[in-house]
C-alpha cells in the first residue's frame, strides 16, 4: 500500500502535468523568468499613491454616443479584465448627466428637511463622527447591456454591452439614522434626494427602502469616494437602478409622494411597445443577471485545450444561489463553482472547468438567485413584453432593465463575439420559429 496521502499524489501528478508541458522547451537564457539583471535599473515609482505595473493596460471605455463630451460622461468597467468581485476605484463605470462639481469636503453640507420634526444641516465631518457601516454592493446603470449604441451597430464585446456595472466596498452612516435623527413626520412616505451637479440630479425613493439599508457614503473600498462617483458624498441604494445612487449628496427632503423629476420623467421611463401611451416606472430593484467574462466577445482563444470558463452575477432582490452554463448552445446546463464570499446585492464570481475542441461553439450562463428570481432567455423578455428580435434591434434600450442570457460563439479561429441575434442562437433559444425555450431548471 502506497504511504503517499492523496494531497501529494495530487501535487505529483500536478507536477508531471507540467513538466509535459515544459518538454522540449530547453535551458531558459537568462532573464527569461522576469528576472532583470541586477545591473539593469528598476522603475521608480511615480508617486507616493502608487500606481499599476506599465504592463496592465485595463482601463475604462468611453461610450461610443458621447465622445464629444469634454468631462467622462460615459465610462465602462473592463469587466474582461477583472478577478476577484471587486472594482478598483479608478475602473468604475461612470454615467453622469451634468458637468462634476468640484467640491471642497470642508465647505460641503448635507440638508435634511421636508417633513421633518427637525430641519437638519451635517458638515462632512460630522457625518464621519456618527457610527458607519460598510458594505460590499453591486451597482448598475439601468440602461445597462444595450445591445447597440445610438445609431450604431450591435455592440460585440463585454465591456461595450455589459461594462455599466461594478461592485465596491461601500463605508457611511445608514440613512435611517440620519432620518430619526430629524423625526420623519406622519405621511411622510418619499425622499426627493437632490446632488450638487450642475443640473442638481433629484430622485424620488421610497421611505421604506431608505430605512432599509440605504447609506450615505463618503468612502469606497478604503478611501474616500472619487470626485466622478460623487466625492465627498454619495447615496448608495443597494441592488437599485443607478440613478438612484444620486452623487455628490447635499439635499434630502421627505415628501408624501414622488415626484417625477426631469431625469425620472424624460430619461428615465420606458415607453411599453405593446401599450401604446403606458411606461414603466419605479422599477427599483435590478433583476438577475449574470455573463461570462472569459471567453467573451472581444477575446481570442490562442487553440484549442483547457480554459476556466469565468465570469459575475448579480441580482439586486438578493444573494446568487446558482449559477449554471452550457458550451453547446443552451441544450445542455452545468452548475458552476461560486467563488466565496456570496453577498446579497453584490457581483459574485463563479467559474467552470472547460476543454474546448476547436470547433465552433456557443457558451453562456443563467443565475437564479435566493429569492427564487431567475435570469431569462431572450425569448422569454420578448414574450414578457410583447415584442420581437427586431424591436431591440431597431431601438436602443435607453432605460429598461435588460438582463436577457448573454450567448458569446467562438469560431473555429478562436474568436470570441456576441451571437445574442445569430440566427442559429436565436434558434435554440426559442426567439425564432420552430425554435424551444431551454430555460428550464
Amino acid at each position: 500500500m502506497s504511504s503517499m496521502k492523496p494531497g501529494r499524489r495530487r501535487f505529483l501528478k500536478g507536477s508531471a502535468a507540467l513538466a509535459g508541458i515544459a518538454a522540449g522547451a530547453g535551458v531558459p537564457a537568462a532573464g527569461a523568468f522576469g528576472v532583470p539583471d541586477e545591473r539593469t535599473p528598476g522603475t521608480k515609482y511615480a508617486t507616493e499613491y502608487g500606481e499599476r505595473s506599465r504592463f496592465e493596460a485595463e482601463a475604462t471605455k468611453r461610450r461610443h454616443d458621447y465622445p464629444q463630451r469634454p468631462f467622462p460622461a460615459k465610462k465602462l468597467t473592463p469587466l474582461q479584465n477583472s478577478v476577484g468581485i471587486i472594482t478598483p476605484n479608478g475602473l468604475h463605470f461612470v454615467a453622469d448627466h451634468y458637468t462634476p462639481p468640484d467640491i471642497n469636503p470642508e465647505e460641503h453640507r448635507l440638508l435634511i428637511h421636508g417633513m421633518v420634526e427637525r430641519p437638519l444641516v451635517f458638515t462632512v465631518d460630522e457625518l464621519k463622527r456618527l457610527p458607519s457601516e460598510s458594505h460590499i454592493y453591486f451597482m448598475e446603470c439601468l440602461a445597462n447591456s444595450n445591445v447597440k449604441d445610438r445609431g450604431g451597430p450591435v455592440l460585440d464585446t463585454v465591456q461595450e454591452l455589459h461594462g455599466r456595472t461594478s461592485c465596491s466596498e461601500w463605508t457611511g452612516v445608514p440613512l435611517s439614522i440620519l432620518l430619526d435623527r430629524a423625526g420623519v413626520q406622519t405621511g411622510g412616505s418619499w425622499l426627493l434626494v437632490e446632488g450638487a451637479d450642475a443640473g442638481r440630479f433629484s430622485y424620488s425613493i421610497p421611505m421604506g427602502k431608505a430605512m432599509e439599508d440605504v447609506l450615505v457614503a463618503y468612502g469606497q473600498n478604503g478611501e474616500a469616494v472619487r470626485p466622478e462617483q460623487g466625492y465627498p458624498l454619495r447615496l448608495i441604494v443597494p441592488g437599485f437602478e443607478g440613478p438612484y445612487n444620486v452623487k455628490w449628496l447635499r439635499r434630502i427632503k421627505v415628501v408624501d409622494q414622488p415626484y417625477m423629476t426631469k431625469v425620472e420623467t424624460i430619461l428615465h421611463g420606458y415607453l411599453r411597445p405593446d401599450q401604446k401611451g403606458k411606461a414603466l416606472w419605479f422599477q427599483f430593484q435590478m433583476p438577475p443577471k449574470s455573463v461570462i467574462t472569459r471567453p467573451a466577445g472581444g477575446q481570442t482563444l490562442p487553440g484549442p485545450g483547457f480554459y476556466e470558463i469565468t465570469g459575475l452575477a448579480w441580482s439586486g432582490h438578493g444573494a446568487i444561489r446558482k449559477v449554471e452554463v452550457s458550451t453547446d448552445g443552451g441544450k445542455n446546463w452545468k452548475q458552476a463553482k461560486l467563488q466565496e464570499p456570496v453577498h446579497s446585492m453584490a457581483h459574485t464570481r463563479f467559474r467552470l472547468p472547460w476543454t474546448w475542441d476547436g470547433e465552433e461553439v456557443i457558451i453562456q450562463s443563467r443565475c437564479f438567485d435566493d429569492q427564487g428570481e431567475a435570469q431569462p432567455s431572450l425569448a422569454e423578455m420578448n414574450r414578457k413584453l410583447g415584442v420581437t428580435d427586431e424591436h431591440w434591434l431597431k431601438t436602443s434600450v435607453s432605460a429598461y432593465q435588460f438582463n436577457a442570457i448573454q450567448p458569446w460563439k467562438i469560431s473555429r479561429d478562436g474568436s470570441v463575439h456576441n451571437a445574442m441575434f445569430d440566427s442559429a442562437t436565436l434558434a435554440r433559444a426559442g426567439s425564432a420559429p420552430g425554435g424551444a425555450d431551454h430555460t428550464e431548471h
